[in-house]
């Protein structure tokens, strides 16, 4: 089979009628059975508002939830004890697992992969603290695939273990399957078997996808978080990652929860359909851009470019924190400008920050305004330059901190 279910291939309107009748479920049921966001969406009526309307989570109030209303922050909406697994990653961030088959949604990322019914999987992923050995574990299962439980190191020990049980798809960080066909090579260890890789936890490098190419490999990778599971994957077309079914992804302007155009490169932001653990409008501090049009593999949800980096761009400045945050208050508060960036360098020994704002013409009554803007938000004071519109990249990029790093 081609693709994973039908939901899959249907077509973007359909795709957007389920949503739309799912979304204010998922908020009603949230609001009912969740303590924080019974509280948080108190005023909210499910059935009318807008998902851009609805405040944002971020990972750094959720980690402060957590220690003032332990284990989940008030987040989880399903009995303690109704739960599989509890996991911790740093944070620390308790996540919960519910006894459910394939309760990550990973099956939809390794079917792309190329894994089918019967095939082994030899999952290089952590069986401990963090969920991530569980998230391959049961998308693997969901498939009928046995799973080799090898976690993480011990490279020699995999090498032996691979070759003696013959393993089809290797699942784990980018660099590590590359470590262990190296050391089978040096040990001269028939690893033939490997065919597919499921890669994902780390930066996976042009150089790095050719070197697997070379070898016959079919590598692909995805992109999920302990707290929502799978939010996008590769296909065979590799071009982009391909939302999961299981989730709606907004691009934001960094700092807000501000949506942006299709191609404006943001944070993203996540409301997941798990009943489970109903995160709202979600921010993984993670930045990307939507991509135009549909997979050529036949896949029609909407794609992203993958991970680009990191919305979570605050500086130092003169000893007082800034932040995207403010930067987008100094843009609610000049209404004329809708695109800036706040560079800060060194003038000698001293801190400059300078805000490059987008503009249509050189206005003197714009600088003036900027410039109280800007230090009403930040505090400090700094320079302003206008810069025709489309002057700044398109990289998702608030704060550019030029400082030389720390020796």
């Amino acid at each position: 089979m081609t693709h994973y279910d039908d939901l899959e291939t249907r077509s973007a309107d359909a795709r957007e009628a389920a949503l739309a009748r799912a979304l204010p479920r998922q908020i009603a049921h949230a609001k009912a059975q969740a303590p924080h966001y019974a509280r948080l969406l108190a005023d909210v009526d499910p059935a009318a508002v807008p998902l851009a309307a609805l405040p944002v989570t971020r990972k750094s109030a959720l980690i402060a939830q957590q220690a003032e209303d332990p284990p989940f922050g008030g987040v989880v909406a399903t009995p303690f004890a109704a739960l599989a697994r509890v996991f911790v990653s740093p944070g620390p961030l308790a996540e919960p697992e519910a006894a459910t088959a394939d309760y990550w949604r990973y099956g939809r990322a390794l079917h792309a992969t190329g894994l089918r019914a019967g095939a082994l999987l030899h999952n290089c992923f952590s069986y401990h603290f963090t969920p991530a050995g569980s998230m391959l574990e049961g998308g693997a299962r969901a498939l009928g695939c046995p799973v080799f439980p090898a976690g993480i190191g011990n490279t020699e020990m995999q090498v032996r273990a691979a070759a003696q049980l013959r393993p089809r798809c290797y699942s784990g960080t980018p660099d590590f399957l590359k470590t262990i066909l190296e050391k089978a090579d040096e040990l001269g260890l028939n690893l033939s078997s490997l065919r597919l890789g499921h890669v994902t936890g780390g930066a996976y490098l042009p150089s790095l996808r050719g070197w697997y190419a070379d070898r016959g490999l079919t590598v692909l990778q995805s992109y999920g978080t302990a707290d929502l599971g799978l939010v996008a994957y590769e296909s065979e077309a590799r071009e982009g990652m391909i939302l999961d079914e299981g989730v709606i992804l907004e691009i934001v302007r960094p700092g807000t929860g501000d949506p942006l155009p299709d191609g404006e490169v943001g944070e993203v932001v996540v409301t997941t359909l798990n009943p489970h653990h109903p995160l709202i409008r979600f921010a993984t501090g993670d930045l990307s851009a939507i991509m135009p049009g549909p997979s050529p593999c036949g896949r029609t949800n909407r794609r992203i470019r993958g991970w680009m980096g990191r919305a979570d761009q605050a500086a130092k400045v003169r000893g007082m924190f800034v932040r995207p945050e403010q930067v987008a208050e100094v843009l609610r508060a000049v209404t004329a400008v809708a695109k800036a960036r706040l560079v800060v360098s060194l003038d000698g020994d001293r801190d400059v920050m300078l805000l490059r704002a987008e503009a249509a013409t050189a206005d003197e009554a714009l600088l003036a305004q900027l410039g109280v803007a800007l230090q009403s938000a930040t505090k400090l004071r700094g320079l302003v330059e206008l810069v025709p519109p489309g002057t700044l990249p398109n990289d998702g990029k608030i704060i550019d901190d030029t400082r030389p790093a720390p020796a």
